[in-house]
C-alpha cells in the first residue's frame, strides 16, 4: 500500500493533527543502507518526523532537515524532507547493534546517545532557520516534541514507530504531530493527554488495522474532526549528475588539480541513496576549466 501524510484540525478546539504511514519508504531506506533492525528503527523514525514537518512548509522549494547528533552507536541521523513530506536520509553507522530493552523493544535511546538535535528549515529565500535542542533521549519522538516546545513554542506530542519484522524488514512504520494552537483550553489539553495515553504505540495501532484516519480520530476522540488533506509520499533522492558535478566544481581549481593528478578518475557515492557516479580525466578536466572560470571571475 502506498505510503501517505493525512492532516487534520479540530473544528471544536485549537488542535491540528499530521499522521503518515511510511513503511514502504522505511524500508526502501532499510534496502539502500543495508540497516540492521536498530538503524532502521531509528533512521525510520526520523524519517516520518521529517515528512509530517516538511508537509507544513509554505514554499515549493523548501526542505527541513533533522540531524540528530549523539554520541551513541548509531552516529549521527539525517533526514531530509521536501514540502511534499518526501523523504531521504541516512546515518554513519547503519550496522551498529545494542541487546534488546527488558521490554523486548529496539533499544533507539542508546544507540542514539546523548547529544542534540539540529534542525535546518530552508524555505528557498535568504538564509535557512536553523534552531538546536539537547536531546531528551533520543528516542527520536520526544526529541521533536522538546525541539518543538524550545525552539518554536509550539506545545506538541510526537509518536514514531517502526516495527521491524522478525526477517529484518519493515513491517509497519509512521508516526502523528499532535500540536496546540493558540487559545487551546485546559480542558481540551487534559482531554488530549488522556486520548495519547490511551491510544497507545504507533505500530500498535498500525498492527490492529486502524487506518490513517482512525488513528487520528483516536488520538483526537471526542473532538470534531475536520480532514484537510491527504497526500501519498516516498522515499525520493534528488541526486543528478549535474549536481555532483557543480559540487566537485565547487572544490576549486587547486583541488581539482589534485585530484585530476593523484587519482585515476573520480567515484562519487549518493550518501542517500548509494548511487553511484564515476568521472574520467576527461570529465575532471571539463570541471577544471569550469572553476578556473569561475575563479577568475
Amino acid at each position: 500500500m502506498q505510503d501517505r501524510l493525512i492532516r487534520a484540525i479540530c473544528k471544536d478546539a485549537a488542535v491540528k493533527c499530521t499522521a503518515v504511514s511510511t513503511t514502504q519508504l522505511v524500508e526502501r531506506a532499510r534496502n539502500i543502507h543495508k540497516t540492521l533492525p536498530l538503524a532502521t528503527a531509528a533512521l525510520g523514525r526520523a524519517l516520518s518526523g521529517a515528512s509530517m514537518m516538511g508537509r507544513e512548509l509554505k514554499d515549493q522549494d523548501g526542505s527541513v532537515t533533522l540531524q540528530f547528533k549523539g554520541d551513541g552507536p548509531l552516529g549521527t541521523i539525517t533526514a531530509v524532507a521536501d514540502c511534499e513530506g518526501n523523504v531521504r536520509g541516512y546515518l554513519q553507522n547503519p550496522a551498529a547493534e545494542l541487546p534488546l530493552k527488558p521490554d523486548g523493544h529496539l533499544d533507539v535511546g542508546s544507540g542514539v546517545g546523548r547529544g542534540y538535535l539540529m534542525v535546518i528549515k530552508d524555505i528557498g529565500v535568504g538564509e535557512p532557520f536553523t534552531g538546536t535542542t539537547v536531546l531528551h533521549n533520543g528516542e527520536i519522538a520526544e526529541d521533536l516534541t522538546k525541539y518543538f516546545a524550545e525552539s518554536e513554542q509550539i506545545p506538541s506530542a510526537a509518536a514514531l514507530g517502526v516495527l521491524v519484522d522478525t526477517n529484518q524488514s519493515v513491517k509497519q512504520a509512521g508516526g502523528y504531530l499532535v500540536q496546540l494552537l493558540p487559545g487551546a483550553t485546559d480542558e481540551e489539553i487534559t482531554r488530549l493527554e488522556n486520548n495519547i495515553a490511551a491510544a497507545g504505540g504507533m505500530t500498535t495501532m498500525m498492527e490492529r488495522g486502524l487506518s490513517l484516519e482512525e488513528i487520528v480520530r483516536t488520538v483526537l476522540d471526542g473532538f470534531s474532526v475536520e480532514f484537510l488533506e491527504e497526500v501519498p509520499i516516498e522515499y525520493r533522492c534528488g541526486c543528478s549528475h549535474s549536481k555532483v558535478t557543480r559540487a566537485l566544481i565547487s572544490l576549486g581549481k587547486d583541488e581539482l588539480t589534485r585530484l585530476r593528478d593523484e587519482e585515476d578518475g573520480i567515484e562519487v557515492t549518493c550518501q542517500f541513496c548509494d548511487k553511484v557516479y564515476n568521472l574520467s580525466h576527461e570529465d575532471i578536466d571539463v570541471l577544471l576549466t569550469a572553476a578556473t572560470a569561475r575563479e577568475i571571475e
